[in-house]
């Protein structure tokens, strides 16, 4: 009888467990690069490649000039001619300086040459609020990059998936939009967040794209979220958990793909449904997710769908303005308990 030993794991950060997966497919692929701002010598404004420069040199590590449409109209030629390339937006609110390169060619271009010229890079970017970073700089957007069709879209909320999903999103031969938000990352600088350090196997692995997580299991309501939300969807289930209310919380990881499947089955259970996200309220991941519902049995519902998300305003700077678009703690309690007539 062979007894087969567990693998290898180590704990890491969000911020350390992406570093990683980026490391190993260095090592693996040559033709795998990643270029953008303050990538080199600084390692990243949130710590994205901190010791690759070192490692590889400039030629894969490269900083780019403040020219998000050049270096990545850089990438995406150089995605078409087989290289595979990572390149860091550093903020998901500046997509809008370069939306013509990032919809318009690297999200067409495989449809366009009818499947015959494939673009394999990744598009990283960090999103989120809660650190008084102005309305410019605190947005997530995954609902909009979800929005244009021709791109994948990878949310992580913790360090085993953040490193499996940069794995399978190098690996993958589509254009893959990876965000993580500030808040997940683990940062010294940042709110701190137990979960964001955690066991991750030191070998490379891939978590499938498209593939929604059970973060925990429930019979009461299903609550469906994806990145920093997460956390506080399960800080919620576990104070309620004791007053009887069982919360059942999914994490999609992923947008697109988006599993239907998962949702669908979760509310079959349950019978109630709450969406919570911190993109804006409309025409955006809450409403696709009731609709995901919806469209396929609304007589699973036992009560009306409630989603918590941003308003549709910008995002504010001050601290408590900030904290009071937020779907945070409350608001999500809140929902969980109207839904279930609590």
């Amino acid at each position: 009888m062979t007894i087969t030993e567990a693998p290898a794991v180590h704990r890491l950060s969000t911020a350390k467990a992406i570093v990683e997966a980026i490391d190993l497919e260095m090592a693996r692929d040559s033709s795998v690069f990643y270029l953008g701002e303050d990538v080199g010598k600084y390692g990243g404004i949130f710590s994205s490649t901190t010791g690759l420069l070192e490692k590889y040199g400039p030629s894969r590590i490269i900083d780019t000039p403040i020219s998000e449409t050049a270096f990545i109209g850089l990438a995406i030629g150089a995605a078409t001619e087989g290289m595979r390339p990572i390149a860091e937006l550093m903020f998901t609110d500046f997509m809008g300086v370069c939306l013509d390169q990032i919809y318009n060619h690297m999200a067409k271009i495989p449809f366009e040459s009818g499947g015959n010229v494939k673009v394999p890079m990744v598009l990283t970017a960090a999103a989120g609020g809660g650190y008084s970073d102005g309305a410019q700089h605190s947005q997530c957007l995954w609902g909009t990059f979800a929005h244009l069709p021709g791109m994948k879209v990878v949310v992580p909320s913790n360090p085993y998936d953040a490193k499996g999903l940069m794995t399978a999103a190098i690996r993958d031969d589509n254009p893959v939009v990876y965000i993580f938000h500030k808040g997940v990352l683990g940062l010294p600088w940042m709110v701190k967040n137990p979960r964001a350090i955690a066991d991750v196997p030191v070998e490379a692995y891939e978590v499938p794209i498209g593939e929604a997580a059970v973060a925990r299991a429930g019979k009461d309501v299903t609550v469906v979220t994806i990145s920093l939300s997460v956390h506080h969807c399960l800080d919620v289930a576990e104070a309620l958990a004791p007053q009887g209310i069982d919360c059942e919380v999914i994490d999609l990881r992923s947008l697109v793909p988006l599993d239907r499947k998962a949702i669908v089955d979760s509310v079959a259970k349950t019978g109630r449904l709450v969406v919570v996200d911190e993109d804006y309220h409309s025409f955006g991941m809450s409403g696709e997710v009731v609709a995901s519902v919806t469209d396929v049995d609304p007589s699973l519902l036992k009560a009306p769908a409630i989603r918590v998300a941003n308003p549709d305003v910008p995002v504010p700077y001050a601290h408590a303005l900030e904290y009071a678009v937020l779907p945070r703690h409350d608001r999500i309690e809140a929902a969980v308990r109207k839904v279930v007539g609590a």
